[in-house]
């Protein structure tokens, strides 16, 4: 039997790279690829560092190796100054980015550089026309991921560990760019055994031995410990990442699916979602809620959310709030809805009579209103409001207060704004923002609704109002 030669670290690198590099020109790269190295200067992103370089020297591309300086650390200026002496030497295009943690909230400083770092390579690589971003996680980086998901308790998405490849255009700030870790499968031994080989000079990040972040408690304590009991766990640890991802796509192609069957507009059937399992409904909501681009709901909320909107009664106008929008009820439909800042046109209570906004129009094809959050137009029409007439006007705009009245046209009865919100289908969370115009003793239009036709005429150059929320 042939004996099986043991892959190198540079071809295993060079096929993964390759891999990355065809994803990028099936995407419609440019004709002359171009790749980016994120270099820290420590021993893994230095080794990729000089792999990268000799693949790209082999293959015609162009190199790039981009730094990001947090000021984090008093050693902060050193390691710039070492990583564009290391990209000077192989002569590989350098640059550095110097930026500010300004919100650190409730994820911490780990999180909030993580954060800072990705947006401003992706910035870097955007400037530079770059569409391939290559990282040096590695197969130890991996199974610290995985554990980390595991502890926290998370589902398949988070047991998946990271992708050899991925687009990940929210975190980059960079639509086009995709990020590729051709060292997933090489251990930090072998990184280790590399650089030694190489001679390759890198930095000490101090903060990768501060225990009291939750990754470097794992890499010097817990992860060494398993290393001593189950000898290669990593690979099994990437192996279970690997399977994970198997059913996670299978989830997401289900997922698409029952979307596509419960969607109606910009809606869900809630008739439709009663249909499905409590866990395809859950999967569901997920897949809903990471199309919309939202924050990730966990097991506890995702559950009492789906009993409150899935257990009311037909007519029932319920409300969940998210951290990044409004989960809302309204006949049989649920709608993600924007949180929206209060305006400063809107009544407190049903009992609030305090006026609203008089103005003139003085001919203005449009005028802004902020304390009503939007724009009212006015457009020329052959049957509208006598443009003299309404220039007279003491006219009122203000959101309703209750009771108004509203005939469409003459052939139609007069009715209540509330009812006319009721036959459009109007959700109860936008009547609120929906401002009505008035002449003295007389109401003219109605956002969403239309015009009072009592003073409409037919004539040349009519005047027709139009809202535009912004």
């Amino acid at each position: 039997m042939k004996k099986q030669q043991i892959p190198t670290l540079s071809s295993i690198f060079a096929q993964a790279t390759s891999a990355a590099l065809a994803r990028v020109q099936a995407d419609g790269g440019s004709a002359r690829p171009r790749m980016a190295v994120a270099l820290s200067g420590g021993l893994d992103s230095s080794a990729l560092l000089h792999l990268a370089h000799g693949y790209a020297r082999e293959h015609g591309i162009e190199l790039f190796a981009f730094h990001i300086h947090h000021g984090l650390s008093p050693n902060a200026d050193h390691w710039l100054t070492h990583c564009e002496q290391a990209c000077a030497a192989l002569g590989v295009s350098f640059e550095a980015q110097r930026v500010q943690l300004t919100e650190q909230g409730k994820t911490g400083t780990e999180a909030a550089a993580r954060k800072v770092r990705y947006a401003a390579l992706g910035g870097l690589c955007a400037r530079h026309e770059v569409r391939l971003l290559l990282t040096a996680h590695h197969l130890d980086d991996q199974a610290e991921t995985v554990l980390l998901q595991l502890l926290r308790g998370s589902g398949t998405a988070g047991l998946s560990g990271m992708d050899a490849a991925n687009a990940a255009p929210e975190l980059l700030a960079n639509p086009v760019l995709v990020m590729a870790r051709p060292l997933l499968p090489v251990s930090r031994k072998q990184l280790d055994a590399y650089v030694a080989a190489q001679q390759i000079s890198h930095i000490h990040d101090e903060s990768n031995d501060d225990a009291r972040f939750a990754r470097n408690a794992l890499r010097h304590k817990v992860m060494p410990a398993l290393d001593a009991a189950f000898p290669g766990f990593q690979e099994r640890f990437a192996r279970s990442a690997q399977h994970a991802q198997s059913a996670q796509r299978l989830l997401t192609e289900l997922a698409e699916q029952d979307l596509a069957q419960c969607l109606d507009g910009d809606s869900l059937d809630v008739t439709k979602l009663r249909s499905l399992s409590a866990d395809r409904c859950a999967n569901l909501l997920r897949h809903w809620f990471k199309v919309r681009q939202l924050r990730m709901p966990s097991s506890a909320w995702l559950s009492e959310m789906l009993t409150q909107l899935l257990e009311a009664r037909y007519d029932a106008q319920l409300l969940v709030t998210h951290p990044d929008c409004h989960v809302r009820r309204h006949r049989d439909r649920l709608y993600l809805t924007p949180k929206l800042a209060a305006l400063e046109g809107e009544r407190e209570d049903q009992f609030d009579q305090s006026p609203g906004t008089t103005f003139n129009w003085k001919g203005e094809t449009e005028l802004a209103f902020p304390a009503y959050g939007g724009v009212l137009h006015f457009e020329r029409a052959e049957h509208g409001l006598d443009p003299q007439w309404l220039q007279q006007q003491a006219l009122v705009i203000e959101f309703r207060r209750g009771g108004e009245r509203l005939k469409l046209a003459e052939n139609r009865p007069t009715r209540g704004i509330k009812y006319h919100y009721q036959a459009l289908n109007i959700p109860a969370w936008e009547r609120g923002r929906l401002p009505v115009v008035s002449a003295p003793q007389q109401l003219l239009f109605a956002a969403g609704i239309g015009m009072d036709c009592n003073k409409l005429t037919t004539g040349t150059d009519r005047i027709r109002l139009r809202w535009q929320a912004v």
